[in-house]
């Protein structure tokens, strides 16, 4: 008697299971659809993310080249604008107005301070054409020092040193007007990255290095 009633409901079990087979496929076409949408979308969530970044980058990157180039006609007006920094109507420092420095580590080492504030350029020129040298460079904390210790006395807050920012966009270095090595320095917080100018200068107080403009009128450190 159980027999005949049992195959109806087998029937209805297997009914129920193809039907149930025939709605999944949709049900997963629904989904997949779905999660392609949702993919797309977030990629371009994402491609606009780093479209704004790459903007943000470029617009510092710019700023900071603008800076850099403003700098640079800055100095090079001024240099343009100066008839004594292109080497015309030099004329060299008085006896008095210099003072000759010592450094015990070298005896063939000579060093002057020519207390006359002068541009950069006209710096660089004095010390080339009157002492047959260069603004002084700096490749050691113990030769930064003592100069330090010999200018600090001096009315002012920074002497001219021999260090000036050259080349062109991302290549730009820092190099010393005698050509040799940039093998050391002795930047100030914050320095050079935040600086502006092209040229270095030593501050009187603490021997720490800062940007400036080279059109600024500063003492200066002779080395022949």
């Amino acid at each position: 008697m159980k027999c005949p009633l049992l195959l109806p409901l087998l029937l209805l079990g297997t009914v129920a299971a193809l039907h149930l087979e025939s709605d999944d496929p949709h049900l997963d076409i629904r989904e997949t659809q779905a999660d392609l949408i949702q993919d797309v979308e977030g990629s371009g969530e994402q491609e606009g993310e780093l479209a704004l970044t790459e903007e943000v980058i470029q617009s510092e990157g710019e700023e900071a080249e603008a800076s850099t180039n403003q700098d640079t006609f800055e100095d090079d007006q001024a240099m343009e604008s100066d008839p004594a920094a292109l080497g015309e109507d030099l004329q060299c420092p008085r006896e008095e107005e210099t003072i000759e420095l010592h450094h015990p580590g070298c005896k063939t080492c000579r060093y002057r301070l020519v207390r006359t504030p002068r541009r950069f350029n006209q710096a660089q020129n004095v010390c080339r054409r009157c002492y047959r040298g260069n603004l002084v460079s700096i490749h050691s904390y113990h030769l930064n020092y003592r100069l330090q210790c010999s200018v600090r006395g001096i009315n002012q807050g920074q002497v001219w040193i021999g260090g000036i920012r050259r080349g062109w966009c991302w290549r730009r270095r820092f190099r010393w007007t005698d050509g040799s090595r940039w093998n050391y320095s002795y930047w100030a917080s914050g320095q050079p990255r935040n600086g502006r100018g092209r040229c270095v200068a030593l501050c009187t107080r603490g021997g720490h290095w800062r940007r400036a403009p080279c059109s600024r009128r500063l003492p200066f450190i002779c080395s022949s």
